[in-house]
C-alpha cells in the first residue's frame, strides 16, 4: 500500500534541524545580548515549518466537480487547440503558488495515473506564462471517467525541487495528496474541452476544496 503523502514529513529534514539549532542557541545566549541570534534562527525554523504545513482537508465536491490541484492564485485560463500535455483540444487553468501558499498538490478528480513525464528546464518566475513551457516540470496524466486530465507541477524562480509520490498505474481519489513543489511554484491543470470553468482570473483557490470546473 502506498504511504500517504505528508508535507510535514517531507519538510521535517529542513525545519527540525533549524528549530533545534534555534532552541539550543536561545538557551545558550539567553542571558547575553546576543539572544536575538537564537530568536532569529527560531523564527527561520518557524517560517520553514509553515511552508510545509499540511493540515487535514475534507473534500466535499460532488460528482462531475473538478477540484483545484493546488493552493494559490489563478493566473491563466485558456482554451487550447493543441498541447504537448494533452491529446487534442483542451482547457487549461494555471495556478501560481507564492512562498506563503500551502504547497501540497492534490488530485483534481478520481482517476488512474496513466503516465508521468519529468522534464528538466529553467527556473523562470512561476507567475509568468513562459514558465509553463520553459521551467523544470513533472507532468501527471490521469485517466478519469470524465475524460483525460493532466496536472503539471512546475518549478519557479525559488522552487528547485519537485516531489511526487505516485507512479504510473496508481489510483488517485479526488483531493488525494500526491506531492508538492518546494518554495514557490506553478501548477497547471488540463481538462477536456467541454469542461465548464468555474473560476476567474486572480481568484484564490485551495487544493481539494475549490471547485474549478464541472465536467
Amino acid at each position: 500500500m502506498r504511504c500517504p503523502f505528508s508535507g510535514w514529513r517531507e519538510g521535517a529534514r529542513f525545519y527540525v534541524p533549524v528549530l533545534a539549532a534555534g532552541l539550543v542557541l536561545t538557551a545558550l545566549l539567553w542571558t547575553t545580548a546576543y539572544v536575538w541570534a537564537g530568536a532569529a534562527v527560531l523564527g527561520l525554523g518557524a517560517a520553514m515549518t509553515l511552508f510545509f504545513r499540511d493540515f487535514p482537508r475534507t473534500v466535499t465536491a460532488g460528482e462531475g466537480e473538478v477540484v483545484s490541484p493546488a493552493d494559490g492564485t489563478v493566473v491563466g485560463i485558456d482554451e487550447l487547440e493543441a498541447s504537448s500535455h494533452y491529446d487534442g483540444p483542451c482547457k487549461r487553468i494555471a495556478i501560481f503558488l507564492s512562498i506563503f501558499s500551502v504547497h501540497v498538490n492534490r488530485s483534481p478528480y478520481d482517476g488512474m495515473v496513466r503516465d508521468m513525464r519529468y522534464a528538466p528546464g529553467k527556473f523562470r518566475l512561476a507567475m509568468k506564462a513562459a514558465a509553463g513551457d520553459d521551467n523544470e516540470a513533472n507532468t501527471i496524466f490521469l485517466d478519469t471517467e470524465a475524460g483525460p486530465m493532466t496536472v503539471r507541477q512546475i518549478t519557479g524562480a525559488v522552487a528547485r525541487r519537485i516531489v511526487c509520490s505516485v507512479t504510473p498505474g496508481a489510483p488517485l481519489a479526488k483531493g488525494e495528496k500526491f506531492g508538492m513543489i518546494r518554495f514557490g511554484s506553478r501548477t497547471e491543470l488540463f481538462l477536456p474541452p467541454e469542461a465548464r470553468i468555474c473560476v476567474k482570473l486572480r481568484e484564490k483557490v485551495r487544493a481539494g476544496l475549490t471547485v474549478v470546473a464541472r465536467v
